[in-house]
C-alpha cells in the first residue's frame, strides 16, 4: 500500500487554491450586481476550507512522492477537483442538479468543452468566467501531468519525451514544480497574447479573456450559445486558429525557446512538422468536399469556405470543440471526416487531447519495421524517432494504447446504446468523451446541440469517459487493478 500522505497533501493545495480561484467570478458578478456572487463565495468558502483542512492534516516538511503515489495522485486531483468545481454551478440561482453540475465541471476541467447549458449570451458573467477558468486551469494540469508525470511512469509511451535526468525512482513533486513554474509563465504569456489579439477583432474585454483561457487550453467553452460563430464576422475565428494550433503544440518546444533560446526547435521536432502538415493537408480535403458538396452558399466565395473549413478542422482536430458552422449540413463526407478527426489530436506535451500525432509516427515506424522484416526474417530493422532509437518497451505502449482507447471508446458507445441513445449519438458521444473533444455528431450532440437533453445515466458515462481520457485511460487502469494496491 503505498503512502497516500503527500497525494493528500498535493490535492489538498490543489483544493484550496481551487477555492480560492472561485472568489475571482464572486467578485465579478458582485461587480455586475448580480446576486450569483453569493454561490461563488460560498463554495469558495467551503472548498478552501476543504482543501486547507486537508494539507494542513497530512503535511510533510519534504513531501516524498514516487511512482505508485503519482498515479494515485494523477488519477484522484481531477476526481476531487471536479466534484469541488459543481458546487458554483449547484448554488447559483441556475440550480443545476448534482449530475449536471458534475458533468459540466468535469467537462470543463478535462477540457473536453461539452455542455449542458444553453442560454449563455444572457448567463451571469461568474458563471461564464468559471467555465473558462476551469478549462484554464485544466489545461496548464494537462501539460505539467504530461511533461512531468506520465514520461516518468512509461504511459502510453510518454517515456519518449523523458525529461534528461529524470528517473521512475526519482522524487517526482521537485520535478514538476520545477517545470510548473516555467510552464505557467509561458502558458499566461500565450493566454495575454491570445486575448489583446482577440480584442482587435472587436471583442469585449470579458469576452476576450475568456474565449483566450478556453482557446489556448483547446477547451472551447464560449460565451455565446452561436460559440465561436458568433464572433467570426470581424476575424475572430482567424485569431482563434492561430491560437488554438499555439495550444496544440508541445510547450517542451516553448521551454526550450526560453530556457536555451533555441528559436528553431519547432521547426525540429519531427510531431511539430507532422501535426501542421496533417492540419493542413485535412483542411483540403475537407475544403475539397464543402466545395464539391455544394452544401456552402456559393455567394460567400472560396476564401469564406476555406477559413469554415480550416477552422473547424483546426478545432476538432485539437479537441478545441468551437464551431462557426453547423457541419452536419455539410453532407455525409464531411460529417464521416469530422468523425475520424476526432482521434488525432495534437503534440504530446500540450493543451490538445485524443490520440496525438507522436503515437501515430511511432505506429508508422513499427510497420515499416514489421513489413521490412517480414520476407526477411535475420535483417536488423532499428525503428527510431527524432533521430534516436525506438526501445521495443516504447513501441509496446503505444500499440496497447491504441488497443485500449478504442476498446473504451467500444465501451462507452454500447454503455450509451444500452441507455437508449442512437448509434450516431452513442458513437460520436463515446469518442467525443474519451478523445475530449466537445461536441459529437447528429441533431442531439452535434455542433448546434448540446448534451442536456441526454438521461442522466448517459452523462454520468460520458463524464466518466472524460477523465478516463484525459488520464491517458491506462492511467486509471493501473490505479484499477488490486495489485497496484498491494505492498
Amino acid at each position: 500500500m503505498p503512502d497516500l500522505r503527500p497525494v493528500f497533501f498535493v490535492i489538498g493545495l490543489m483544493s484550496a487554491a481551487l477555492g480560492l480561484l472561485m472568489f475571482v467570478p464572486a467578485y465579478v458578478d458582485w461587480l455586475y450586481g448580480d446576486r450569483s456572487w453569493q454561490a461563488f463565495a460560498i463554495s469558495g468558502l467551503i472548498t478552501t476550507l476543504v482543501g486547507g483542512s486537508l494539507a494542513t492534516t497530512t503535511y510533510q516538511p519534504v513531501p516524498d512522492l514516487r511512482a505508485r503515489g503519482a498515479f494515485v495522485l494523477t488519477v484522484f486531483s481531477w476526481i476531487v477537483l471536479a466534484l469541488l468545481s459543481c458546487l458554483p454551478f449547484m448554488f447559483d440561482p441556475i440550480q443545476l442538479s448534482f449530475t449536471d453540475a458534475m458533468f459540466e465541471a468535469t467537462s470543463g476541467i478535462t477540457t473536453t468543452g461539452a455542455t449542458i447549458m444553453t442560454g449563455l449570451d444572457d448567463m451571469p458573467k461568474g458563471i461564464l468566467l468559471w467555465r473558462a477558468i476551469l478549462q484554464w486551469i485544466g489545461g496548464i494540469g494537462i501539460i505539467v501531468t504530461a511533461m512531468a508525470v506520465l514520461p516518468m511512469l512509461g504511459v502510453g509511451g510518454m517515456a519518449l519525451f523523458r525529461l534528461e535526468s529524470s528517473d521512475v525512482g526519482e522524487k517526482i513533486l521537485p520535478k514538476a514544480q520545477s517545470i510548473a513554474l516555467t510552464i505557467a509563465l509561458i502558458y499566461l504569456m500565450l493566454t495575454l497574447a491570445c486575448a489583446a489579439a482577440y480584442m482587435t477583432t472587436g471583442m469585449s474585454g470579458f469576452d476576450a479573456v475568456c474565449h483566450a483561457m478556453t482557446t489556448i487550453a483547446t477547451g472551447g467553452y464560449s460565451t455565446s450559445d452561436a460559440s465561436m460563430g458568433g464572433f467570426m464576422d470581424d476575424g475572430a475565428d482567424v485569431v482563434c486558429m492561430v491560437f488554438m494550433l499555439a495550444g496544440a503544440l508541445p510547450f517542451g518546444v516553448y521551454m526550450l525557446m526560453v530556457r536555451r533560446a533555441q528559436f528553431d526547435a519547432a521547426f525540429r521536432d519531427p510531431q511539430v512538422r507532422a501535426f501542421l502538415l496533417t492540419i493542413a493537408l485535412l483542411s483540403m480535403l475537407v475544403f475539397v468536399i464543402l466545395t464539391v458538396s455544394g452544401a456552402q452558399d456559393s455567394e460567400l466565395g472560396y476564401v469564406h469556405s476555406l477559413r469554415l473549413s480550416a477552422f473547424n478542422t483546426i478545432s476538432i482536430v485539437t479537441g478545441t470543440g468551437y464551431a462557426t458552422a453547423d457541419y452536419m449540413r455539410w453532407g455525409p463526407a464531411a460529417v464521416g471526416a469530422f468523425f475520424f478527426f476526432m482521434f488525432i489530436g495534437g503534440c504530446a506535451g500540450s493543451t490538445a487531447c485524443s490520440i496525438k500525432i507522436f503515437r501515430y509516427q511511432v505506429a508508422l515506424e513499427a510497420m515499416r519495421a514489421y513489413l521490412f522484416k517480414m520476407p526477411r526474417p535475420h535483417a536488423v530493422t532499428p525503428m527510431r524517432y527524432a533521430g534516436k532509437p525506438l526501445s521495443d518497451a516504447i513501441v509496446y505502449s503505444v500499440l496497447s494504447y491504441f488497443f485500449v482507447f478504442f476498446v473504451a471508446v467500444a465501451v462507452t458507445a454500447g454503455l450509451l446504446g444500452a441507455i437508449g441513445l442512437d448509434p450516431v449519438t452513442a458513437w460520436s458521444g463515446a469518442g467525443s468523451a474519451v478523445a475530449n473533444v466537445g461536441p459529437g455528431l447528429g441533431d442531439i450532440i452535434g455542433p448546434s446541440g448540446t448534451y442536456q437533453g441526454l438521461p442522466g445515466q448517459a452523462k454520468w458515462v460520458l463524464l466518466t469517459a472524460m477523465i478516463v481520457g484525459r488520464l491517458e485511460i491506462v492511467t486509471a487502469l493501473v490505479v484499477l487493478t488490486p495489485a497496484f494496491w498491494r505492498a
